[in-house]
């Protein structure tokens, strides 16, 4: 489990320029990339969305690449196999026509011996930008996964808060029965002055129960539960598929309270009620 929220920083050193990188992520329902790139970087901006569209799936990303030049943009390159070939050209003339070897200005004055290389050129940093930005999404990521971990904690602890509450619902429910049986029977009693017949008692009894009873609500929980705990221990991104289960035990929380006239299974559907809004609170914080 991942969470939203994270942080890495990197820098890469060299004689010529240096490097900085940082990467923060917030809390969004998408995957939203703000750049914040020097020009003279520009061109590494789809290269580092890539990258970091591999480590993280939801979220407001800031990323942020600064450049940095200690010496000149300009260098000069000299092409030692093409000197090394007019080396021997400039030898075998000289031997030929018995004349002095040629001095090195002679070799410099030679078409692409010598060439200019402007450091401007984004190529050159590729270097550093691959280093930086690797270091620093390795940091990102790590944030990510150790905040993620402290939630997933979380959650197990209040998944199990809430199977508890469902537990005891569960083990309360046959009391139901027994509370309904002794309203109908005082009803009955009041309004006729006399006992009920079992035959039509027993009809009516069961009239109420298929309308009042929560087994299939405590049921469909039970399966909830066990769905929680399986994608709160999945690697995978779960926040969208966590959120939408959360709005299934909301509603049949609901249900069990507007059906239950027993005051310990509304309070134990308070609890489970205000775990799911716990829930859904850190959920929000995760991919």
């Amino acid at each position: 489990m991942k969470s939203m929220t994270g942080y890495g920083h990197a820098s890469y050193i060299s004689q010529d320029y240096s490097i900085e990188c940082d990467i923060k992520s917030y809390n969004n329902r998408y995957l939203d990339i703000v750049h914040n790139i020097s020009p003279g970087l520009s061109q590494y901006e789809s290269w580092a969305d890539e990258r970091i569209k591999e480590k993280a799936r939801r979220g407001r990303i800031e990323f942020s690449l600064r450049l940095h030049v200690i010496k000149s943009n300009i260098r000069l390159s000299v092409d030692e196999g093409l000197v090394e070939a007019y080396k021997a050209a400039f030898g075998r003339i000289a031997d030929i026509a018995e004349t002095p070897l040629p001095m090195v200005s002679d070799y410099a004055s030679v078409d692409g011996v010598i060439t200019t290389v402007n450091t401007d050129d984004a190529a050159f940093y590729k270097e550093g930008v691959g280093a930086a930005v690797g270091e620093a999404l390795k940091a990102f990521e790590e944030g990510k996964l150790r905040e993620g971990e402290g939630t997933r904690c979380d959650l197990e602890r209040l998944g199990n808060s809430f199977a508890s509450s469902l537990d005891s619902i569960r083990e309360r429910s046959a009391e139901l029965e027994g509370h309904y049986r002794k309203l109908l029977e005082e009803k009955y009693e009041e309004l006729s002055g006399k006992k009920a017949g079992e035959s039509d008692f027993l009809s009516e009894l069961g009239a109420i129960l298929v309308r009042y009873s929560i087994n299939e609500e405590v049921s469909r929980l039970g399966v909830h539960i066990d769905e929680y705990r399986k994608l709160i221990s999945s690697s995978e991104p779960v926040g969208k598929k966590l959120d939408f289960l959360c709005q299934e035990m909301q509603r049949e929380c609901n249900t069990i309270a507007s059906k239950s006239q027993l005051v310990e299974i509304n309070l134990l559907v308070v609890n489970m009620k205000d775990d799911v809004e716990n829930i859904r609170e850190q959920i929000r914080n995760i991919e």
